[in-house]
């Protein structure tokens, strides 16, 4: 289940995604700071983006959010993290992985009416990559982005409505 996160969920947030594999995986892998999780949050204040809370077996597990909104394309960015500590101490982290991926691909098209869902993986994250590929998400050419001040190889993830609705039959 999504809910969506509030401010009571900050500390949660933060500690999940400040989790050092979390921070292995994403393109800005310090540790954030108080302040700068208070300034991202403001972003979900304004209305920039969504933040919703996975709950796996009714225990909050993981964040799902979507970002960079075109209004004309139709079109949002998404991320998301788990609580890999918690799930994996009650040996549940890959069906909640899974039902995450689930979730957050039905509230991208059904919930928010997109027609693209599009998210930026790291080339070396060959998990993440296949669980997308599994669930129907295509990949672009390779580009390089910085991370940290180091050039890495990613590539872009999207699907389709239209595809994702195609696969569902």
């Amino acid at each position: 289940m999504l809910l969506e996160a509030t401010k009571a969920d900050l500390a949660l947030i933060r500690t999940w995604r400040n989790h050092p594999r979390v921070r292995d995986t994403h393109f800005y892998t310090r540790e954030i700071t108080p302040e700068q999780h208070l300034g991202w949050w403001a972003t979900v204040e304004r209305g920039e983006r969504k933040v919703l809370i996975f709950h796996y077996r009714d225990r909050p597990a993981g964040v799902v959010h979507f970002g960079q909104f075109d209004q004309a394309e139709g079109s949002a960015h998404w991320g998301f993290f788990l609580d890999i500590e918690g799930l994996e101490e009650r040996r549940e982290l890959l069906g909640a992985w899974l039902q995450m991926e689930q979730e957050a691909v039905d509230h991208a098209f059904d919930v928010l009416g997109l027609t693209w869902l599009r998210g930026e993986t790291l080339i070396d994250n060959s998990v993440v990559r296949q669980l997308h590929k599994r669930f129907g998400f295509t990949e672009s050419p390779v580009f390089e982005r910085e991370v940290d001040g180091v050039t890495h190889q990613a590539v872009v993830t999207e699907m389709h409505a239209d595809s994702r609705s195609a696969r569902r039959r």
